[in-house]
């Protein structure tokens, strides 16, 4: 961290707090005392995406001593407009941090954009200096243009719609800027492919937030290890999103383009399609181009920690897909519609794996929307059903169940588990905020555990299942040559065609 801290950017900040106090942005008690950070060596951040979840993930910035949130990015100035679980928690989250209960009374919505996510940052910081104020978080409309003029920050942090984060990840790293970014690392397979080399010739830090600590990985890679289960046949995992809208169909008719809100920018790398309200402001996970639908959403948080813990790093040989078909009438006739736009909603995917270091050749099932493995006879001696979210190891002498994230496994049925002698206690997990791992890696110039070096098999794995639903048949895939062999057609699913300018 310290190399990369100039005598430059050190004078500016310091000539900043000194000279400037409607532009000092750092709180009182981080200025002396328990856990004082010198300014100097704080991570400076530039947070780009301020819809519901950068909002959502703002406080911990903010309270984190190590990190100085100088600049914020949206192609949205300001609307009320957002989609979100609850029509109130992102405005109680942030009344939470300010200690403030009135704050966004005014709205009748749920608000977002770049003058929330600097009016967030402000205020915040500006509780604690003496005259209640704080200026100076940059704002800006294009994250092409803060990476041009912000050439003192650290780091970005990616809260934006899929399709940009590779295009920005890469455009940050090339300007010598950390890393952090929301899942995926890339909705399309050549991106993710070019974000992860670029982080491995570039030098700079990369966090993707999916990781998680989970101790309970290690324990059930001991029971595999033990042949309580057999050999390792299948792992199943299942989620019951997806909890957005979604359509088969391109969005009909042309709203006008909300004041405020640049579409173009918004479409970024994408080819120009008409403005609807339908792809934007957290519905863009369902469509093709924009999201990576609920295996992206989800499967980042179950799978990435899965793969690193038990040293899944050989991707998918062949993935094969089904999901939710529609009909529509015209006339007296129903016809069959055509979806080549949007991720189904509900879908059954089967990934093959090749031998891995530790672990025989496996197959991977996904199922989200809804479907489930049926339930096992195990579970029926136990009179259980499958949960709503879960994950299943399959063996030839057995199985394993767990949560979705694969928490609390167990042996089942109930009689193997309490007549089994090996560990069964799960290890120490260490709690602290997530901001901590990222902040950890920079500072002490290390690689992250959630680094985009360790990511490389599940980017494939996601993107190869994106391909499968598409492609409509099993697609078969050599990730040394990054090739669909058995299908040309499906290459061009690899990646996208780009916009004028914005081409990779």
């Amino acid at each position: 961290m310290g190399s990369r801290k100039s005598m430059g950017r050190r004078k500016f900040i310091g000539s900043t707090i000194a000279t400037a106090a409607t532009i000092t942005v750092v709180p009182r008690h981080v200025l002396g005392g328990s856990g004082y950070v010198a300014p100097s060596d704080k991570i400076t951040v530039a947070n780009i995406g301020c819809g519901t979840q950068g909002l959502r993930e703002m406080p911990e910035l903010l309270q984190n001593p190590d990190i100085q949130v100088v600049a914020v990015c949206d192609v949205n100035k300001f609307t009320t407009d957002y989609l979100d679980w609850s029509p109130d928690g992102i405005r109680s989250q942030i009344r939470r941090t300010l200690d403030d209960p009135n704050w966004g009374s005014q709205y009748s919505g749920i608000p977002g954009g770049r003058d929330i996510g600097k009016e967030f940052v402000e205020t915040y910081y500006g509780k604690n200096q003496p005259s209640g104020t704080a200026k100076g978080v940059k704002s800006y409309e294009d994250y092409r243009e803060l990476l041009e003029k912000e050439t003192d920050i650290d780091a970005i942090k990616i809260m934006t719609p899929d399709h940009h984060h590779a295009y920005l990840a890469i455009a940050a790293m090339k300007k010598g800027k950390h890393v952090v970014t929301h899942k995926p690392i890339a909705n399309r397979m050549s991106e993710g492919r070019l974000a992860i080399e670029t982080a491995k010739k570039s030098g700079v830090k990369t966090h993707l937030l999916a990781w998680s600590e989970k101790p309970e990985h290690g324990l059930i890679l001991k029971w595999i290890k033990d042949g309580v289960i057999g050999n390792l046949k299948e792992i199943h995992n299942w989620s019951y999103r997806p909890v957005w809208e979604q359509w088969p169909t391109r969005p009909q008719g042309a709203p006008p383009i909300p004041s405020g809100f640049n579409w173009e920018l918004w479409l970024g790398p994408v080819p120009d399609l008409t403005y609807h309200p339908f792809y934007t402001h957290n519905r863009f996970r369902g469509w093709y181009e924009f999201g990576g639908g609920s295996i992206a959403d989800m499967g980042h948080y179950s799978l990435f920690p899965l793969f690193r813990n038990l040293g899944i790093d050989r991707p998918p040989v062949s993935a094969k897909a089904y999901g939710t078909t529609h009909r529509y009438v015209d006339g007296n006739t129903y016809k069959w519609v055509e979806n080549d736009v949007a991720f189904p909603l509900s879908c059954l995917i089967q990934l093959q794996f090749p031998e891995q270091k530790s672990l025989p050749a496996f197959d991977l099932f996904w199922y989200d929307g809804g479907m489930k493995p049926f339930i096992p006879e195990e579970l029926e001696e136990d009179h259980r059903d499958m949960p709503n979210e879960g994950m299943m190891f399959v063996g030839d002498k057995g199985k394993i169940l767990a949560g979705f994230l694969g928490e609390e496994p167990e042996i089942i049925p109930s009689r193997l588990m309490k007549a089994y002698q090996g560990e069964k206690e799960l290890p120490e997990r260490e709690r602290s905020p997530r901001t901590n791992t990222w902040v950890t890696a920079i500072k002490e110039d290390k690689e992250s555990p959630g680094s985009f070096k360790y990511a490389g098999t599940v980017t494939e794995t996601i993107n190869l299942a994106a391909v499968a639903l598409r492609a409509g048949k099993k697609v078969e895939y050599d990730s040394a040559s990054m090739k669909i062999t058995n299908d040309e057609a499906a290459n061009n699913l690899l990646t996208r065609e780009y916009r004028d300018g914005w081409k990779l």
